[in-house]
C-alpha cells in the first residue's frame, strides 16, 4: 500500500491540472460565445449541446463514479454558461408586456440557457403576501397590488445578471419603470389579442381578465396599455408563431446592440 502522504501530493497535483484545465476551458466558453456573437451565428445551438453532451457520457461509461462524474461536468457546463452571458452583457433583462405575451416561458428558456438568475416578480409578491393575486385583488384591490409590485421592483436594483419576468401592468407606474431602468435592458414582449386568449382562456388566476375572457376586452386593455409598454421599452420581440427558441435568439441579437 502507498504511502499516505504519497497520496495526498498526488491529490494536490491532480487539483492544480484540473484548476489550470478548468481555467482554459472557461476562456474558451468565453471566446466561443464572442466568435458566435461577431459571426452572427445562432447564440443557442441545441443539437451541439447534444452532441457533446452524448460524447461525455460514452466517455464516462460505466464508471464506478459515473453519477459523481455527471455532476461536476453539469456543474462545469453552468459555470461556462455564466462565463459566456457575463462575457456579452452584465445588465439584467427585464420582460415586460401583456398577459400571455410568453414572459414566464421565454424567461426560464433564458434562465436555462444563460444560467442566469431568474426573478417573477408577480411571485415575489404572493411570496411576501402569503396569498395568490387573485385573492390580493379581492381582498384589497388593485391599487395595494400595485404598490406590492413597486415594491418588489425597488427591491430588485441591486440584482444583476438576473432575468426579471414583470407583472402585466408593472409598467403603467412609472417609477417602475425608472427603477427598472437603473440595471436592467427592458424586453417587451407582444402577441396579438387572438393568441393571447389562446394562451390564457384556461387560466384561473387572471383576476383582470374575471369575467372579461374573451378577444373584444383583451384588445381594449392592450389598447390602453400599448403606450406605456412602448415608451418603457428597450427592446421589442413579436412571439406570435413562434416557438420558445426562435423568440429567444431574436432577443438575444437585439441583446447584443444594447448598450446600458
Amino acid at each position: 500500500m502507498r504511502e499516505l502522504n504519497d497520496i495526498k501530493k498526488d491529490l494536490g497535483r491532480c487539483d492544480m491540472e484540473i484548476l489550470d484545465l478548468l481555467m482554459r476551458r472557461l476562456s474558451y466558453a468565453a471566446e466561443i460565445m464572442k466568435c458566435k456573437k461577431e459571426q452572427g451565428l445562432s447564440i443557442f445551438q441545441m443539437e451541439e449541446d447534444k452532441r457533446r453532451n452524448e460524447t461525455l457520457l460514452a466517455a464516462i461509461g460505466d464508471h464506478a463514479y459515473y453519477a459523481e462524474l455527471l455532476r461536476i461536468f453539469e456543474t462545469i457546463d453552468e459555470e461556462s454558461k455564466c462565463v459566456q452571458s457575463k462575457s456579452l452583457f452584465d445588465h439584467n433583462i427585464a420582460l415586460i408586456g401583456f398577459m400571455g405575451t410568453g414572459k414566464s416561458t421565454v424567461s426560464k428558456y433564458l434562465r436555462d440557457m444563460l444560467a442566469m438568475k431568474e426573478v417573477d416578480v408577480d411571485a415575489m409578491i404572493v411570496e411576501d403576501q402569503k396569498m395568490p393575486i387573485r385573492d390580493i385583488f379581492d381582498k384589497y384591490g388593485e391599487d395595494y397590488f400595485r404598490d406590492c409590485e413597486s415594491n418588489a421592483i425597488l427591491n430588485l436594483q441591486s440584482c444583476r445578471q438576473t432575468i426579471i419576468s414583470c407583472g402585466g401592468g408593472a409598467v403603467i407606474r412609472e417609477e417602475n419603470v425608472k427603477n427598472l431602468k437603473k440595471s436592467s435592458c427592458i424586453v417587451l414582449l407582444t402577441a396579438s389579442p387572438e393568441t393571447i386568449l389562446e394562451r390564457v382562456k384556461d387560466d384561473g388566476g387572471r383576476p383582470i381578465l374575471n369575467g372579461n375572457m374573451n378577444v373584444e376586452f383583451i384588445k381594449e386593455l392592450m389598447a390602453k396599455r400599448k403606450d406605456f409598454y412602448e415608451k418603457a421599452a428597450d427592446i421589442i420581440v413579436e412571439t406570435d408563431h413562434k416557438n420558445v427558441q426562435q423568440i429567444c435568439e431574436e432577443l438575444f441579437l437585439s441583446l447584443l446592440q444594447f448598450e446600458h
